[in-house]
């Protein structure tokens, strides 16, 4: 979309409610709604000749100067919330509403990954870690792969304890990519980075890489691996896996554990579980689920993290293949 129809979407948005505008909102892409949701932050007054061009049933009540909502900051706030979730809404809405001009930045997801390599080659870890965050993990993980080892070591590091980037250094690492951490401390940081992110992109590095970029992550801090361990495969994936990875699973799983870890599962990934077992052994597991009682969340949380070690255990040694990395087809 062009400035003109850019704004034009805003206008119209803004004129039909928050609930029709969050229904929009969920089918355009994350450009589109950045876009549009800065629109409409911008926006405070409309002149009646152009609401009537966006939406003629509104002309004859709008004014010269019509306001259509009374807080475009919280309107925009509002619909994004309900369109996007608080997670994905409130980093859109830090780019947005803080100041955080990231056009140049932004540039970059329209580069080929090997020319972003190349173009960050030299910078300090740090500075690239805050620019990867910006992309997408696909593109981040491509780029690093074109990174030498340590090199993307470093930068995995940097990703996964980052947690938030200044406005002002945002301005600035946007403007020249090499001023960061910068402005005030009162000010709201965006909030990227952290474990969850490293763990995005390694997933997508491929078996060898992300090995390799563990056990450096494990030497500088344990702790900082095992939390990007626990961000990259969760208990709720296992929905995700192959029905033969299931399979394979739930041969190396106690019953009583399973019983207990499933406790804490979704409606979906139970009928997973019971799809993948014979008649009999799924009706013994749904009445076993039935028949037990309450279950502290404690111990839901401790048996679903054992399972899980399991799976990467079985990751590990080549009999599932937990996907996302490399290309690599399922198999067991």
């Amino acid at each position: 979309m062009d400035e003109q129809g850019v704004e034009d979407a805003a206008i119209l948005l803004m004129s039909i409610g928050e609930a029709e505008a969050a229904e929009v909102f969920r089918h355009l892409a994350p450009k589109e709604v950045q876009s549009v949701g800065e629109a409409i932050a911008k926006m405070k007054a409309v002149p009646r000749e152009r609401v009537a061009s966006v939406l003629s049933k509104f002309a004859a009540t709008a004014g010269g100067q019509s306001m259509l909502v009374r807080d475009s900051h919280e309107y925009v706030k509002s619909v994004l919330r309900k369109a996007l979730g608080n997670d994905r809404a409130n980093l859109l809405l830090d780019r947005i509403l803080t100041g955080g001009d990231v056009a140049g930045i932004e540039s970059l997801k329209w580069i080929d990954p090997e020319s972003v390599a190349e173009l960050l080659r030299n910078e300090h870890p740090q500075i690239v870690a805050a620019i990867l965050v910006h992309l997408d993990s696909e593109q981040s993980s491509s780029v690093l792969k074109a990174f030498p080892e340590r090199q993307r070591n470093e930068v995995l590091v940097r990703i996964a304890t980052l947690d938030g980037i200044q406005p002002v250094a945002l301005h600035d690492l946007n403007e020249v990519m090499g001023k960061v951490l910068a402005g005030s401390d009162k000010l709201k940081k965006t909030g990227m980075g952290g474990a969850k992110a490293a763990a995005e992109i390694i997933n997508k590095l491929g078996s060898a890489i992300e090995t390799s970029a563990l056990e450096f992550i494990h030497e500088v801090d344990s702790d900082l691996a095992q939390r990007i361990m626990d961000n990259m495969f969760t208990f709720d994936d296992l929905e995700k896996l192959e029905d033969s990875a299931i399979q394979g699973l739930l041969k190396e799983v106690q019953s009583g554990s399973l019983v207990v870890a499933l406790k804490g599962a979704t409606p979906a990934l139970r009928e997973k579980v019971f799809k993948n077992m014979s008649r009999r052994a799924a009706e013994t597991l749904r009445e076993d689920l039935e028949s037990r009682g309450p279950v502290r969340v404690s111990e839901v949380e401790i048996e679903q993290k054992e399972l899980i070690k399991t799976v990467r255990r079985l990751a590990d040694e080549g009999r599932i293949v937990l996907g996302g990395g490399g290309g690599a087809e399922a198999f067991v």
